[in-house]
């Protein structure tokens, strides 16, 4: 028998009725430590409460509410409740500066905002000088000094508001009507080139995302412990958490990104998401303890992995048994290595981990499924509510290379110029407030241009090649895939962070960021002394490690795709200085401008 799906407004009024006093959402008490728990049922009532205060203060049906905080159970509880008395939900990213907040705010027509801590309330007290938009603003934390902040509402007061019978009414007028056409969110994108664009989602968008979720990933149920840690500003978070809800999933709520590490180790997730940095850094943590490992410790581990790599990679990905031998190896060499640097990192209890938002290299793909946890890689975007793409969630049958099987109900064509093409429920209708984005969105008979290129195999696996706005053109007339170039490099643990130069040029050429931490070790080992990271950067024997990293990361590739000259930096790309979007991507023009005369000198 087929589940309905329910109005995201009645969902977690459902859920309620379904668990409880059970517990839903950990908040983590940084005064106490303690992570403390709000039921199902709390959860509900607050929800009711909120809407219900809202409507009081004179928000209306169809207003678009702003949230600009970091993850906490309060954030869910806006969220929910904005849907419940037929609001907007608009959340914008706790790292925004005063000018991305206004422009939100402005270009949405925000009149009422929940704000998260110190850190937002400055930002929004710059905002509301000069915004003749915002008129109600609720703050989450009941101890931060609000007095900037004129006739600002504690969210504390919000849930004591009384409501009255006419409020009642409304309310319940407001929560009986649903409809597919609802229109429940608009999430703003960072912006890679060009200003924010807001992407609109409708309760049919929902809908569909939770049917083909249901159907793809029914490995996730109530007895699942998730842990939120990409901002739930984020579609990826954001869809992720609906899901879990929808699949009655118990959520903790990490609060700052740089908690991670220690969060995982107290909260032991069965399952999360995140983006491929993630791994990259629990990748490269892995390999430093090796590197200092003493020789047999070093040897063990090498052969964990080989052993590894055959039992997962070359047997249990395609439904076989493995031989006896490897079999034995496994169980006996491998799974408890594996399992001692799981249970290291908090991830021992991990039965599903999908990872999207950009380019995993093959080599980290592999290493975590030689050691047995299941990353679900996968592709999407914020307009296609998230997921076109993925892994299967029984860990088998999956492509290393590729970004996963086609989503069902996803349709996906390749344009003649091998741009991906997408067609679904689950795609948005378009972009807020903004005709031109969208005439340049869809092609003629509908179909959504994603901006990546690729290709689709028999199996129905998507292939990425790289942005198509990002791809370049040398002057020899070779086209070039920067992406791939940057993940090359980027898989040794000597760099950070890299960017491919070659627009009409006659080489390659490329901008790298140190991983600083790693550098000065190696420095201090081979005696080299220096005042600043300037003048370790100009070291020839460093120029020379740089130059045998890039040569052979990508020494097989075809000549004009080779990197002919590099420059080291001395600072990393960072969102604060808009050398990144809000999701880590890089913003190339931003990139080209800063740094000319840098780019310049290696072409001169």
């Amino acid at each position: 028998m087929r589940q309905t799906i329910p109005h995201l407004s009645k969902l977690m009024f459902n859920q309620a009725e379904k668990f409880g006093d059970r517990n839903f959402v950990f908040d983590r008490n940084d005064a106490t430590s303690e992570w403390e728990p709000v039921s199902w049922r709390t959860f509900a009532i607050h929800t009711k409460i909120i809407a219900k205060s809202l409507i009081s203060m004179g928000v209306r049906e169809g207003d678009r509410i702003g949230i600009f905080s970091y993850n906490q159970c309060r954030h869910l509880e806006a969220d929910f409740a904005t849907y419940a008395l037929k609001g907007v939900a608009v959340p914008i990213y706790p790292t925004s500066s005063a000018f991305q907040v206004k422009y939100i705010v402005e270009d949405a027509g925000i009149e009422t905002i929940f704000v998260g801590e110190q850190e937002q309330i400055d930002i929004i007290a710059k905002v509301a000088v000069s915004s003749k938009r915002l008129k109600r603003i609720i703050v989450f934390d009941d101890n931060a000094d609000a007095s900037a902040l004129k006739d600002a509402v504690r969210f504390s007061d919000l849930l004591k508001m009384s409501s009255g019978s006419a409020i009642d009414a409304e309310f319940e007028r407001r929560f009986k009507k649903e409809s597919e056409d609802d229109l429940l969110s608009i999430i703003y994108t960072s912006g890679t080139t060009g200003r924010p664009k807001g992407v609109t989602f409708h309760q049919s968008n929902y809908t569909e995302f939770l049917r083909i979720h249901r159907e793809f990933f029914p490995i996730v149920d109530k007895s699942d412990i998730v842990l939120s840690f990409l901002p739930l500003t984020h579609i990826f978070e954001k869809a992720w958490i609906y899901y879990c809800i929808d699949r009655g999933a118990t959520i903790y709520m990490n609060h700052l990104p740089s908690e991670i590490e220690e969060h995982l180790k107290e909260v032991r997730p069965t399952a999360m998401c995140a983006v491929p940095r993630f791994w990259e850094k629990i990748y490269a943590a892995i390999f430093k303890e090796v590197e200092d490992a003493n020789h047999f410790s070093k040897k063990y581990f090498l052969f964990a992995m080989k052993i590894g790599r055959r039992y997962n990679l070359d047997y249990k990905r395609f439904g076989l048994h493995a031989k006896k031998d490897v079999s034995a190896y496994y169980k006996i060499f491998a799974r408890p290595l594996f399992n001692k640097i799981k249970k290291r990192i908090g991830i021992d209890r991990g039965r599903f981990f999908p990872c999207a938002g950009a380019k995993l290299s093959n080599e980290i793909n592999e290493f975590f499924h030689a050691m047995g946890i299941n990353l679900a890689y996968g592709y999407g975007l914020t307009e296609s509510t998230a997921s076109v793409s993925c892994f299967p969630s029984n860990n088998t049958g999956y492509k290393i290379g590729s970004v996963g099987r086609i989503m069902p109900g996803v349709q996906v064509r390749i344009s003649h110029d091998g741009e991906i093409l997408l067609k679904a429920k689950t795609i948005t209708r378009g972009y807020y407030n903004d005709p031109d984005a969208n005439a340049r969105a869809f092609t003629e008979d509908g179909w959504f241009r994603t901006g990546d290129a690729g290709f689709i195999d028999m199996a129905d696996n998507i292939f990425l090649t790289d942005r198509i706005k990002d791809m370049f053109k040398t002057a020899g007339g070779k086209f070039i895939a920067p992406q791939m170039l940057e993940g090359l490099v980027c898989n040794d643990p000597m760099v950070s962070q890299a960017v491919s130069i070659g627009n009409e040029r006659k080489y390659v050429s490329m901008l790298i960021v140190p991983a600083f931490e790693e550098l000065e070790k190696w420095a201090k080992e081979k005696g080299i002394k220096y005042k600043t990271i300037d003048d370790l950067l100009s070291e020839p024997e460093v120029q020379k490690l740089y130059r045998q990293i890039i040569d052979m990361r990508t020494g097989k590739l075809a000549r004009y795709e080779q990197i002919k000259r590099f420059t080291l930096l001395p600072h990393a790309f960072t969102v604060e200085q808009g050398h990144l979007t809000s999701t880590m991507k890089i913003r190339r023009n931003v990139i080209s401008n800063l740094y000319a005369e840098v780019i310049e000198a290696m072409y001169n």
